[in-house]
């Protein structure tokens, strides 16, 4: 006999995860209200990593130890005044009128301790009392934080590269130092013609000036080269300095041999002559050395060179001399490899243009004074914003590979830090990509029992990767840092 039954016992298997709320889409269309709200919102939410950073860096330690400050004072310090101007461009604005559009925003004034920004002629007059001694502080508090940034994120490079460039900012008006120059663009106007360095493999400004528009002489090259030494972290003990020909001369080449950097320049001026029996192939192109010495250089240097054949379309930025079948690339260089490799090696450079037009986007080209002094200032200024820009993101890289380390290796991707030969993680993301990232991330800023707190969205996406990064900065912070190599500045320390 057999029972049957009615009901179905069957269990109901539930789901045991998480429990989640079906999210529902908020229909807006014409007939939407619309009204006010007076909680306190900010655009820039990302910036309170930007602040932890700092105090992470004790950036307000530094620039009282090592900043210059003019006769002109600021009622509320020259330190709050630099970080305003420094905080507009680091969201992306360039020009002191900008500061308009933020003056109410609750994120900026809480971070200068003011219910509402000062006028932009404050602003502006405290750009106009800046000169030449204050830009050349800017540079020395910048060497100290790479010293400091290395050191957190463990990097250690005994060899780097440092490419110098020039490029051409076009001005409109009276500008002191501007001149009738090499303008590709807008031929036959004025304009003044920066010198920037950059270290090839962290992509960080080094060194460099803002310059009267006329091409660059060998003794403002020396001084730049010399200049290097005293901003780069003790780790580093082989520097190679690459230059197109508009840099080659006895004197930049002396000033490389008297701090012991290995060089290669591109020529534009001398003319060896290379020896027919000593060419060779390499793969598709033929190459050759020679020892020469150009009239005035007190001794023979070495000149290797590259001949391409006329019928085969390359892109290369030399021809020193045509006969009529080959076109030539020549060098002048005090390494020891092959020649082809000498050149491969200074066709890295190449990569130097990208970082001069991200520097270009980031302000280098808005000319805020008549003065030449204020705008070598204001462009040290966005310099040092484009580095902290570098190291805020190479902070985060590191944060990264610190997250991906052995005991969780197979949490990270493939292509993380811990299964290749990558030293360190470098985002190699443009400053545009990084501001929609870590800076344009909005935020509610709530005043609670006297506690001021920031609330980020759950439904944003970039949330997660925000707090993250905060709650490493945080345990960075909470740390007893002993920053090494601060002794080593004492050539650029202040005195009474």
């Amino acid at each position: 006999m057999v029972d049957s039954k009615k009901e179905n016992t069957a269990k109901h298997i539930e789901n045991q995860g998480e429990d989640q709320t079906e999210r529902k889409s908020n229909k807006i269309n014409a007939s939407t209200h619309y009204a006010f709200s007076d909680t306190r919102m900010t655009a820039f939410g990302g910036l309170l990593c930007f602040v932890k950073f700092l105090d992470l860096l004790r950036f307000e330690e530094v620039f009282e130890q090592y900043f210059v400050s003019p006769k002109r004072q600021c009622t509320i310090g020259h330190y709050r005044m630099l970080i305003g101007v420094v905080v507009l461009m680091f969201i992306g604005f360039q020009r002191l009128g900008h500061f308009v559009y933020i003056q109410t925003d609750s994120m900026i004034c809480g971070l200068l301790d003011v219910a509402k920004l000062p006028v932009i002629s404050t602003f502006w007059r405290f750009l106009r009392s800046m000169g030449y001694n204050q830009a050349r502080s800017l540079l020395r508090i910048s060497g100290v934080l790479r010293k400091r940034v290395w050191d957190l994120c463990g990097i250690e490079y005994t060899e780097i590269c440092i490419d110098i460039d020039t490029t051409v900012t076009t001005v409109y008006g009276e500008i002191e130092g501007s001149r009738k120059g090499h303008n590709t663009k807008h031929r036959g106007k004025k304009g003044l013609r920066p010198v920037l360095l950059f270290i090839e493999q962290t992509r960080e400004y080094i060194c460099g000036s803002q310059r009267r528009g006329e091409t660059i002489t060998n003794i403002e090259v020396a001084r730049q080269i010399l200049e290097i030494d005293k901003l780069l972290p003790v780790c580093v003990k082989n520097v190679l300095i690459r230059g197109d020909g508009e840099f080659i001369g006895w004197e930049s080449i002396a000033a490389c041999k008297r701090r012991g950097y290995s060089f290669i320049f591109g020529n534009r001026r001398c003319s060896p002559s290379f020896p027919n029996d000593r060419w060779y192939r390499y793969k598709d192109f033929e190459y050759n050395e020679v020892l020469y010495q150009p009239l005035g250089w007190e001794k023979p240097m070495r000149f290797v060179a590259m001949r391409i054949p006329k019928g085969q379309k390359e892109a290369r930025q030399l021809d020193l001399f045509d006969d009529g079948t080959y076109m030539y690339r020549i060098f002048v260089t005090d390494l020891t490899q092959r020649p082809h490799k000498v050149i491969t090696r200074y066709d890295k450079r190449a990569d130097v243009e990208n970082c001069i037009g991200e520097a270009q986007r980031e302000g280098i080209l808005a000319i805020p004074s008549k003065n030449f002094h204020t705008n070598g200032f204001f462009f040290q200024l966005v310099m040092l914003t484009y580095n902290l820009w570098r190291w805020m993101k190479l902070t985060a890289g590191n944060r990264y590979h610190s997250a991906c380390s052995e005991d969780n290796e197979d949490l990270c991707p493939e292509d993380s830090p811990t299964k290749t030969t990558v030293n360190k993680v470098i985002i190699d993301n443009t400053i545009r990509i990084a501001r929609l990232k870590m800076l344009f991330v909005p935020a509610k800023v709530v005043n609670h029992a006297d506690k001021i707190t920031i609330k980020y969205s759950s439904h944003d996406a970039r949330t997660e990767g925000i707090i993250d990064f905060l709650d490493y900065l945080d345990k960075r912070r909470s740390e007893k840092i002993l920053w090494k190599d601060d002794n080593k500045i004492s050539p650029y320390r202040k005195t009474a």
